[in-house]
């Protein structure tokens, strides 16, 4: 055993001066093999065989799942799906087709699972009613989730919107166009209304006007005040209005009513604990309260 180790580490460290001792000469010849084929394209002819396996079943498989769920919910369409991701923040990491082919995936695996627990617990009638309760619930689990983080994602961009439009009658009041502005606040703010801006402005830099620019942002956002605030700007843009005022006075607005927002929240909040307070809470109270003297007047009668 103890020969058999040392004959492995000899051919080891053989091995290792041996890389040692050509690597200089193994790297000139690297450099010559490169120099000599530096500037010839090769063209590899891609087969349907050797497409990779995304392109060959993936890809298809998402299409026709895709379609499936269209067929489902006619009133769909990948357009507006489209703008869905989008509002959610979804739109450069999840196609429409994917998102298509996850909701009939959903669908299919539920209503599996209802079949199977519903068999085994209620028998036939019982598993094709539980299939069709959990398809339904499986198809509009990712449509649900995708509203939620939208909604998440609009509360979060009103927020913003107020230091923002500050950012932007600053920079707009320094000297700075409009374009320029929005590029000064794409640099030093971050989150979902930075990530608009930014889209925005880079479809106004490939050459889109400036009002059809407003408008799809407005049309991604879907809230009163970013379709204030784009409307606010097309008209300054078309009578000649100064756009530093207008975004002082956006601010403002926006500003207040985001006070506005909060406030009412404040005022609903003693409402809502009211809830759990008479559920959990009152009950526990009252039997520390009244159980001793329930007991002495069960001892007494």
């Amino acid at each position: 055993m103890l020969l058999a180790l040392s004959a492995l580490l000899l051919a080891g460290a053989v091995y290792l001066i041996g890389e040692v001792v050509t690597y200089p000469a193994r790297q000139r010849h690297q450099g010559l093999r490169r120099a000599s084929t530096y500037g010839r394209l090769r063209f590899k002819a891609t087969s349907p065989d050797r497409l990779r396996f995304n392109d060959r079943v993936l890809a298809p498989a998402a299409a026709r799942l895709a379609r499936i769920a269209l067929r489902v919910n006619p009133r769909v369409t990948v357009e507006s799906v489209g703008l869905r991701l989008l509002a959610a923040g979804m739109g450069r990491t999840m196609t429409p087709t994917v998102f298509l082919a996850a909701k009939a995936v959903f669908g299919g695996l539920s209503a599996l699972f209802g079949f199977l627990f519903g068999f085994s617990s209620f028998g036939l009638l019982g598993a094709l009613a539980l299939a069709g309760l959990f398809a339904a619930g499986g198809f509009a689990l990712p449509g649900i989730y995708v509203s939620g983080k939208a909604k998440r994602r609009r509360e979060a961009i009103r927020a913003e919107l107020p230091d923002a439009l500050d950012l932007l009658a600053v920079s707009v009041e320094a000297g700075l166009g409009f374009d320029g502005a929005v590029a000064k606040l794409t640099e030093h703010m971050e989150g979902p209304l930075t990530e608009e801006f930014s889209l925005t402005l880079g479809q106004m830099r490939i050459g889109e006007s400036r009002q059809d620019a407003l408008k799809k942002l407005a049309e991604r956002v879907e809230t009163q005040e970013v379709a204030t605030f784009a409307r606010a700007i097309i008209q300054a843009d078309q009578l000649g209005i100064s756009l530093g005022r207008i975004l002082r006075l956006q601010a403002t607005d926006t500003r207040l009513k985001r006070q506005a927002a909060a406030e009412e929240k404040a005022m609903k909040a003693p409402i809502k604990m009211l809830f759990p307070t008479v559920l959990f809470i009152f009950p526990a109270m009252f039997l520390v309260i009244l159980g001793p003297a329930m007991i002495q007047l069960t001892k007494l009668f």
